[in-house]
């Protein structure tokens, strides 16, 4: 499903190509110009209900709040493998950076300043939460939109996205930060990560044994991501020959 699908060779000669592009990833590969527009609009209005309309929240509560969380992400990487390989990609890869400097960075800036002028208060510390998340997603999408624009093809954006989001939410951070960080209340390192909300979900309070197999079985499903070999699927389905490496 890219737009120019490099490399992909003529139909397959036995005809059964014809056949096979009346299926619905033929129809999908039809409307590749303008599909990308239909996960952007859930992605959109998703991101700007839980950044500026929903009160910033640090913990989540349940399955469905974490599924509903990390949506407007997976909306986004799928619009990011969907997008036209346009001409103009590098200025819009320089809009982004221009972006990020001229509001991300800023703004975390300002909410870290704010932190600081009311660290006594409860929940003064969500909105600097809520905005590091918010900076995560945004770099593995710019990483993505710069892996497609660059020439990737739509199934190998989509499995690189897929395996960032797990990775995402494996709970690594949460071990490094436990790992790492030698400030704790109790004086010592606990043996739980009561913090790591999207872990607990899962498993209940995880102890930091749970969390490395949680961490694990994330990673090890990201790489099972990469390896698929969706490509391949893609171009059977489309009835044309593999692409040569």
């Amino acid at each position: 499903m890219t737009a120019t699908m490099p490399g992909a060779g003529p139909p397959a000669a036995d005809g059964r190509g014809d056949d096979r592009r009346r299926g619905w990833v033929a129809a999908l590969y039809r409307a590749r110009g303008w599909l990308w527009v239909v996960p952007t609009v859930p992605a959109a209005v998703l991101a700007l209900l839980i950044m500026v309309v929903l009160p910033p929240d640090q913990t989540l509560d349940n399955l469905a709040e974490w599924a509903f969380k990390l949506s407007p992400f997976a909306f986004a990487v799928v619009a990011v493998a969907l997008l036209p390989k346009w001409r103009m990609a590098p200025g819009l890869l320089l809009l982004c950076v221009i972006g990020y400097m001229a509001y991300i960075d800023t703004e975390m800036v300002m909410r870290i300043q704010e932190f600081g002028r009311t660290a006594d208060q409860d929940g003064s510390f969500e909105p600097v939460y809520q905005f590091e998340l918010f900076i995560t997603t945004f770099i593995v999408l710019l990483m993505l939109l710069a892996y497609r624009l660059g020439g990737a093809r739509t199934a190998n954006v989509l499995k690189t996205g897929v395996a960032a989001i797990l990775v995402v939410v494996s709970g690594l951070n949460d071990l490094t930060f436990w790992a790492l960080n030698d400030v704790w209340a109790a004086g010592s390192r606990p043996s739980e990560l009561p913090w790591a909300s999207h872990i607990i979900v899962f498993t209940g309070v995880p102890s930091v044994a749970t969390a490395v197999v949680f961490m694990v079985l994330h990673v090890v499903l990201a790489a099972v991501v990469i390896a698929l070999p969706v490509g391949r699927w893609v171009d059977r389905a489309l009835g044309v020959a593999p692409a040569r490496r």
